[in-house]
Order: C-alpha cells, then sequence, then structure tokens
C-alpha cells in the first residue's frame, strides 16, 4: 500500500506563487523506492490531467506544455516528500491538484499511475 497526503493548497492572485508538498507512506512504497511521482489537475467538469512528473532518483522531469517554465516539480528522498513550485499563476490553473505515485524505476510516465492522494484545493482570483 502508498498513501500520498498533499498540502500547501489554497488562494492566491493572479502573477503569484504557491508551493504544494506530498507525502508519501506505506510499506510498499519503503521496501521499493523506485516510485515516479507525479501531480495531476482536474478542474470542474474537466478530465484530470497531467501537470508535472518525476522520476525516483529525481534526475528527470516531464511537464505538461501549459505549465512549462512556471511550475517546477522536486523530491527529496531522504523525507519522501515531492514538492510543486508554481509560479505566475493563472486562473486556468485553478483547479483540485492530486499527487500520484507509480512503480518505475527508469522513465517518468505521463499517465497509468497505480495510487493517487485526495488532492488539494488551488484556487487562482483574476
Amino acid at each position: 500500500q502508498v498513501k500520498l497526503v498533499e498540502s500547501g493548497g489554497g488562494l492566491v492572485q493572479a502573477g503569484g506563487s504557491l508551493r504544494l508538498s506530498c507525502v508519501a507512506s506505506g510499506v510498499t512504497f519503503y521496501t521499493n523506492r523506485r516510485y515516479a511521482m507525479a501531480w495531476f489537475r482536474q478542474a470542474p467538469g474537466k478530465e484530470r490531467e497531467f501537470v508535472a512528473g518525476i522520476s525516483w532518483t529525481g534526475r528527470s522531469t516531464e511537464y505538461s506544455d501549459s505549465v512549462k517554465g512556471r511550475f517546477t516539480i522536486s523530491r527529496d528522498n531522504a523525507i519522501d516528500t515531492i514538492y510543486l513550485q508554481m509560479n505566475s499563476l493563472k486562473p486556468e490553473d485553478t483547479a483540485v491538484y492530486i499527487c500520484a505515485a507509480r512503480y518505475e524505476p527508469t522513465a517518468v510516465p505521463k499517465a497509468m499511475y497505480d495510487h493517487y492522494g485526495q488532492g488539494t484545493q488551488v484556487t487562482v482570483s483574476s
């Protein structure tokens, strides 16, 4: 089992910044640590979409075109935490942001993750 708990969401004005955190835990995560991690988001009435992903080593990252250059994903394996630094936020970034994990020893997948958190709400006002 893998448990993911997000935090850091909130209300921010357009142009502002937020940093999201996701703490991972669970027997499976601790015993086999080669998990790629990612952030997805889901806005009301829309499908969940990939935002950013990071390999288990932290050396490789992937971003959606809509956030490239504004968002940065990172991880600290010593404390089983990943982060999403979001700068230059826009109203269209408003969504529930969801942390995800998938056993993947090499690549950074953009889909088919096995574990998801409950999400944290990000609201960007214009």
